[in-house]
Order: structure tokens, then C-alpha cells, then sequence
């Protein structure tokens, strides 16, 4: 099953004290425990986002997973409380790839579900399902997985889905520890967010992202497409790499997994390194288990 974790950002700073008043009183599957991890800074504003919340259940989690909720995204001064379900949107099958990408895209940038090289700084708001499902592949631990794209962004959800599923269900991912991802729109133990920098950050808090931060936090894993569109320039061009990355950092805390260091200037990079943050002398590694497969 998920094991309860702090929650994580996936460049978050070391365990700090917060001030009780950043404090969430409630213990998030997979997120918060006991203590947490902080960044510096907060995002500001305020914008209304609808979001499912629940517990990891089925044959990854012996907890029995409570009805979807959704809850506002609010200021950082502000609580955030369930209130609705999130929107389970029917949307266009995935269109078929041009001869030429859109300006400023490669194919690759396509495959990973971009439309477009630019994003806003803030989206609708709302949180659409990406609808459909795909059986875990073999055998071992299943997770669902359910996939949610901020509305106002120029992505396509299906191929966004196709992507990550793809880098999780890989032998060089956690499925190496006997892991298997199943896509889901309904009750998930894990749902891969991908939002705009403000709502992104809105979504991480208490931790502080300032919208070019990833992050793990309850059952939710926050990509925002700051990254996803830009990467780090320790990654270069290879965008896909840092994409693969971080799905598997986030993904990794939902799973458990903690931060590590870089074990040596040259050597590959922990997935579970804050790599985002800077490689410290390390070099750039996607994967859990770069070496199996």
C-alpha cells in the first residue's frame, strides 16, 4: 500500500518548523506526516480550482477511498476545504500529428501533450479529468492513476496521459519495485496534476512553489507547466528526460520515497535528488533504475 510520507515539492528545502499558523492540521495520504518540507516564497492571489482528494485505496492501499471532492484554491492565507466533485469533461480524441509541429515545439514536445510553447500564468481555475482508462500492464502492486489538466491550457490530456503512464509503467521506473500504473477517471490512489504557475502553487501549499516548482502533496502529484514547457538547463534539450524525471520524483514521494543527495561530482543523479534545483555536480538521470530493462 502507499505509505503516509511528509509531503514533498519536488524542489523543496530540507524538514523545517513552520509558524502554527501554515500549519494544515490534517494528515494527507502519501503527503503530509508528522513534519514537512518548505520552500521559499508564496505565490500570490487567488483562484478557484476544483479538485478530487481521494484516499488510496484498492489493490494499492487496504483504506477504503472516500467519494471525489474538490476544493477550492485559495489564497495563501486561506484554508482549503472539499466541497464538489471535479469535472469529468468529455473532450476531442487526440489530433493527429501535423507534418510539422506547432511553432517553437518539436515532436517529442507533442508526444509529451503540448499544443503550444506558451502557457499563461494562471488558467481557468478548474481541474478537468482526462477521461478514459488503461489496465495496468503484468503483473505486481497496482496504482491508478487519474489524470487532471488545468482548464486554459494548451495541452492535449490524452497524449499528456499516454506520456506519463508510459515513463511510469517503465522497467526503469517504479515499476522495477513490482509497481504497476493503471489509468483511471474515477477513484484513483494517485492523481498527476498538470496546472498553470499560479495554480500550481495555490495546489502546493503549505509548501512554496512560486509556480516553477513541482511538488507531492496528499494524493495529488503538481506538475506545473512552467517545467513541463521550459525544463532546466542542466537537461538542455532533452526535454523528455527532464518530463520523465519529474514524473518519477513526484510520483516517487507518493510511493514513499524521500529526497537524496548526489553521491559524487559525475555520478547519475538519484530521481529522488532535488534535480530541479541543480545537479550539484551530478549528471542528469530520469530514472529510478537507469540500468534495468
Amino acid at each position: 500500500m502507499l505509505r503516509d510520507v511528509p509531503r514533498h515539492g519536488s524542489d523543496a528545502a530540507p524538514r523545517v518548523n513552520r509558524p502554527a499558523a501554515a500549519v494544515l492540521g490534517v494528515a494527507l495520504a502519501a503527503g503530509l506526516g508528522a513534519g514537512g518540507w518548505a520552500l521559499a516564497g508564496a505565490p500570490g492571489g487567488s483562484v478557484r480550482t476544483s479538485v478530487a482528494s481521494p484516499s488510496p485505496s484498492g489493490a494499492a492501499s487496504s483504506a477504503a477511498a472516500p467519494s471525489a471532492t474538490s476544493s477550492p484554491v485559495t489564497s495563501p492565507s486561506e484554508s482549503v476545504s472539499p466541497s464538489a466533485a471535479p469535472d469529468v469533461t468529455p473532450s476531442a480524441p487526440a489530433s493527429t500529428p501535423a507534418a510539422a509541429p506547432p511553432k517553437g515545439l518539436t515532436k517529442a514536445d507533442v508526444a509529451a501533450g503540448l499544443l503550444s510553447a506558451s502557457f499563461p500564468q494562471r488558467g481557468s481555475g478548474r481541474l478537468k479529468v482526462v477521461p478514459g482508462s488503461a489496465a495496468a500492464p503484468g503483473t505486481g502492486k497496482v496504482v491508478r492513476v487519474r489524470i487532471e489538466v488545468e482548464g486554459g491550457l494548451k495541452v492535449d490530456g490524452r497524449r499528456f496521459a499516454d506520456f506519463a503512464l508510459a515513463t511510469l509503467n517503465d522497467e526503469r521506473s517504479w515499476a522495477h519495485d513490482g509497481y504497476r500504473f493503471a489509468r483511471t477517471d474515477g477513484t484513483a490512489d494517485v492523481r498527476l496534476v498538470l496546472a498553470s504557475p499560479d495554480t500550481s502553487a495555490a495546489l502546493c501549499r503549505p509548501l512554496r512553489t512560486f509556480g516553477r516548482l513541482s511538488c507531492h502533496s496528499g494524493d495529488a502529484t503538481v506538475i506545473t507547466v512552467y517545467r513541463w514547457v521550459k525544463g532546466i538547463p542542466e537537461y538542455g534539450k532533452d526535454l523528455g528526460g527532464y518530463r520523465r524525471y519529474v514524473v518519477n520524483h513526484e510520483v516517487g514521494h507518493a510511493l514513499g520515497h524521500g529526497h537524496l543527495m548526489c553521491p559524487g561530482a559525475g555520478r547519475r543523479a538519484p530521481v529522488m535528488m532535488q534535480q530541479t534545483k541543480g545537479l550539484k555536480g551530478c549528471r542528469p538521470n530520469s530514472w529510478p533504475y537507469p540500468d534495468a530493462g
